[in-house]
């Protein structure tokens, strides 16, 4: 693992989500990216070298739609930059953490991504992932 990659918080309006985060970080997001094969909507800001990620849901099915049925608004996962997604993965596969993914997905911000099953993780719900050549 090379650093903390971005923190996701999922959001229920992303408008009012983003307007509240711009004024504690001071400053605007700075990308706005759509995930179909996820069902959200996300919104980058950068603090120093890690980002901040708000996660909202496009229809009911949305893992975020059904974590916001669950919990409220808040955190929702670290995730977790490394050098070779799929070797991170069959090293912690060995190690008995389950993934939530047997295969790298794409994921926001031209990432392949990955979840830890939170139930091995401490209840954190951990991403990991890579860029994209």
């Amino acid at each position: 693992m090379k650093k903390i990659e971005h923190i996701g918080i999922a959001v229920e309006d992303m408008a009012k989500a983003e307007k509240i985060f711009s004024t504690i970080f001071g400053k605007n997001a700075y990308k706005w990216e759509e995930v179909i094969s996820e069902s959200v909507k996300t919104t980058f800001f950068k603090i120093g070298e890690s980002k901040i990620e708000l996660v909202s849901a496009t229809n009911t099915e949305s893992p975020i739609a059904k974590f916001l049925e669950k919990n409220r608004e808040g955190m929702h996962h670290i995730a977790f930059a490394v050098e070779d997604i799929e070797k991170e993965m069959e090293r912690l596969k060995k190690e008995g953490i389950r993934l939530l993914n047997d295969n790298p997905k794409t994921g926001a911000d031209n990432k392949l991504i990955c979840f830890l099953h939170p139930k091995d993780t401490a209840g954190v719900l951990i991403e990991l992932c890579q860029g994209k050549a």
